[in-house]
């Protein structure tokens, strides 16, 4: 079948009205500016209305209209799943903070979020889209306080408790309307000959523009069909919800029932499976992997569910050129292939559908297949992050299917913050779906690493402690200790670089005690390790000395020279602030014979810096001296000019003290010549990378556009 253009998101039907009458309430005067109060916020403006009557496409084509009057951008943010269930506002602030250049701590409370919000979005001018919104403390947490926004809800029902919003409530389109919607999908030589059936169908949809859509591609993948077929059909479809929680409108149903049931096998099957996609977003991969087809036949199906108002392109995805040739396959990359989403309408209908038909363990292997591409997918989108020198990302991309490449990185970063939604639900669905098996931990393996590859550690630390936090909570409802020592583990660390210091402690305590309860040496040495640490930020020398001893002892039964290294290094640190000369000396030293040992030069200097910075303090300058010199010779051996510098000032101090300037003044003028070298090579360095980075031709400017999660098409 070739594809028919389709009506798409922002090419609405009717609503003439209820534009005109948003965009004067857009112009218009407050409430507050009224009463002559000053203005604390944007406009809100709100649509309300049941799933399937239009109200995020109306949305859509308000915003699309209004975007060039808001130079800081367009961005959308959807509040709630794809199971029906309200999302919790705080990813949707960190994803508005993101897109805005900004960030907040990990593990920011819903408090801070939302002042964070208010200075972020102070003085500007943005239109935001809040769709399927639940309820008014949503809505607020998320409202910037900045009179140059405006504010787009989409909701149900009334969001009482928020002053001052402009309420537009749709029902079905008026007739005229409608009957023009059935000619987009069906053509208009069968309507125009057959008015009053035309107006059946209308009647029986209620005027519903999802009804009527699925009755209009029904006609259109029918040319023999008339318009009194559709009617009498629709007629004998029985008269009740199949949903039983009444989330979906009775003609909504009907009409899903008339499509739904003229489709061929293969392409129900893959219609009632995409709604175990997250989000119930889709693009033809992920639809390949659910159905168990190639990505060329996912591909087709998915457009002819377009066309059959089954299922709707995602803002930015443009329909098929129906003139161009017909395309047997999709365009290199995760990121090329269009997105699509099922109407928040038909998800109740098709879960209903999924469960009658699929068998559980059918269910489950078509979640694991798509799982298991999300997990190449996010591998592949962190090799594209590898420097260009990294021989072996680039072997392992190049060794994946051409569909799942990324041709660069920006082509992978851009896909990992379009679908950040997405593989946020594809994680929390692995983790709580069973007992953290292999597949859910790398999936979650590979969201850590991806983000931490594009976006690095610091930006991307307040979704990582959201990814520990999960995997946290479905450890200890499991009772799986091991995990829960690694979650709490990773939280501590994200609260310590936070500054929540008193949090990480009781963080690494915890971690501790499940880390002896799963007799695990390696998370009981890094808590051990981490606990010191945090008594040493609160400056507590004697339980910090204690617990690195701890791990010391640890290590040593285990052998483990490295973190022997590093653990005497630490002791020695924490001996010298709470003035313990002799001890500090001694574990210095032993840091010292440890580097030695494991070959590693610069640590090795180092040791031997601090020891002489503590024979200098404890007043032993001749001590000092020599040991400086024999930092100075293993610094040089060790190739670090900035360490030779800093061993070179120490050992001038030491000098000085001796009354030998001269030697003093000779070791100052090589540090900095040293310190010189060391300057202009980074330099260098800097600008190689930035040349690196910089595109072979001028572009043009892209348009100011934000997007903070997968989109929106419920409706």
């Amino acid at each position: 079948m070739r594809f028919a253009p389709s009506p798409g998101l922002t090419d609405l039907t009717g609503r003439r009205r209820e534009l005109s009458a948003l965009r004067a309430d857009i112009d218009g005067a407050g409430l507050d500016t009224l009463a002559g109060r000053g203005v604390p916020r944007g406009r809100v403006l709100l649509i309300a209305g049941r799933p399937g009557s239009g109200r995020t496409a109306l949305a859509e084509e308000l915003v699309r209209r209004v975007r060039a009057e808001y130079p800081d951008g367009l961005l959308r943010v959807r509040l709630t799943t794809s199971q029906g269930e309200p999302t919790f506002p705080a990813p949707a602030a960190r994803d508005l903070l993101y897109a805005l250049g900004a960030s907040a701590p990990p593990g920011a409370d819903e408090e801070e979020l939302s002042a964070r919000l208010r200075e972020v979005f102070a003085g500007k001018r943005a239109v935001l889209l809040f769709d399927d919104a639940d309820s008014a403390e949503q809505v607020d947490l998320l409202l910037p306080r900045a009179p140059g926004c405006l504010v787009v809800a989409v909701s149900r029902g009334p969001l009482t408790g928020i002053p001052d919003v402009r309420p537009c409530t749709l029902g079905g389109l008026d007739s005229r309307a409608a009957v023009e919607m059935l000619v987009r999908y069906a053509g208009p030589t069968r309507i125009t000959c057959d008015p009053v059936a035309a107006d059946s169908v209308v009647e029986l949809c209620a005027g519903q523009p999802a009804a009527l859509a699925l009755v209009g591609g029904w006609l259109a993948a029918r040319p023999l069909a008339s318009v009194s077929d559709a009617a009498r059909r629709l007629r004998e479809i029985p008269d009740r919800a199949v949903d039983e929680e009444g989330r979906v409108e009775r003609p909504v149903a009907r009409a899903f029932r008339l499509a739904y049931g003229a489709l061929p096998a293969p392409a129900a099957r893959i219609l009632r499976m995409l709604v175990l996609a997250p989000d119930a977003t889709v693009d033809a991969l992920s639809a390949s992997a659910l159905a168990g087809c190639s990505v060329p036949t996912a591909h087709t199906t998915l457009e002819e569910f377009v066309a059959h108002g089954l299922l709707r392109r995602l803002p930015g995805h443009p329909a098929p050129d129906p003139a161009a040739p017909r395309r047997t396959e999709i365009a290199p990359g995760p990121g090329a292939a269009p997105r699509y989403q099922l109407p928040g309408c038909l998800e109740p209908l098709l879960e209903a559908a999924l469960r009658e038909e699929e068998r559980p363990q059918d269910r489950e292997l078509a979640r694991a297949r798509m799982l298991e591409r999300t997990v190449r997918q996010l591998q592949a989108c962190c090799w594209a992050a590898a420097p260009a020198g990294d021989r072996e990302a680039r072997e392992r991309l190049e060794a994946l299917p051409r569909a799942l490449r990324f041709p660069s990185r920006p082509a992978a970063a851009g896909w990992l913050e379009e679908r950040l939604r997405e593989l946020r639900e594809a994680a929390r669905m692995a983790v709580e779906s069973g007992r953290l098996d292999t597949l859910a931990r790398r999936l979650v393996a590979a969201l850590t690493h991806a983000l931490a590859a594009h976006r690095g550690a610091e930006r991307a630390a307040p979704e990582l402690y959201e990814l520990h936090q999960l995997v946290l909570d479905v450890a200890r409802r499991q009772d799986l200790v091991l995990e829960e020592a690694a979650a709490l583990l990773n939280l501590g660390d994200l609260d310590a670089r936070a500054g929540r210091t008193l949090e990480a402690l009781g963080r690494y305590k915890d971690a501790l005690e499940a880390a002896r309860l799963a007799e695990d040496p390696y998370p009981t040495g890094r808590a051990l390790e981490s606990i010191g640490a945090t008594y040493q930020e609160l400056r507590d020398w004697t339980r910090a000395a204690d617990w690195y001893g701890r791990a010391l002892s640890l290590h040593l039964t285990r052998r483990d020279l490295v973190a022997q290294a590093r653990l005497y290094a630490r002791l020695g640190a924490v001996h010298v602030h709470a003035g313990n000369w002799g001890e500090a000396l001694r574990e210095w030293r032993a840091a010292t014979a440890a580097s030695r040992r494991l070959g590693d030069l610069p640590a090795h200097a180092r040791a031997l810096y601090e020891t002489a910075r503590v024979h200098q303090y404890a007043g032993r300058p001749q001590e000092a001296l020599r040991t400086c010199l024999e930092a100075v010779e293993s610094a040089r051996r060790a190739g670090d000019p900035r360490l030779q510098a800093a061993v070179r000032l120490r050992a001038a101090d030491a000098l000085d003290r001796l009354g030998q300037e001269a030697e003093a003044e000779l070791h100052r003028n090589a540090a900095e010549r040293l310190l010189a070298r060391a300057n202009a090579a980074q330099t260098e360095q800097a600008e190689l990378v930035q040349q690196a980075k910089q595109p072979p031709h001028t572009t043009a400017k892209p348009e100011q556009t934000c997007e903070t999660s997968s989109g929106s098409a419920k409706d």
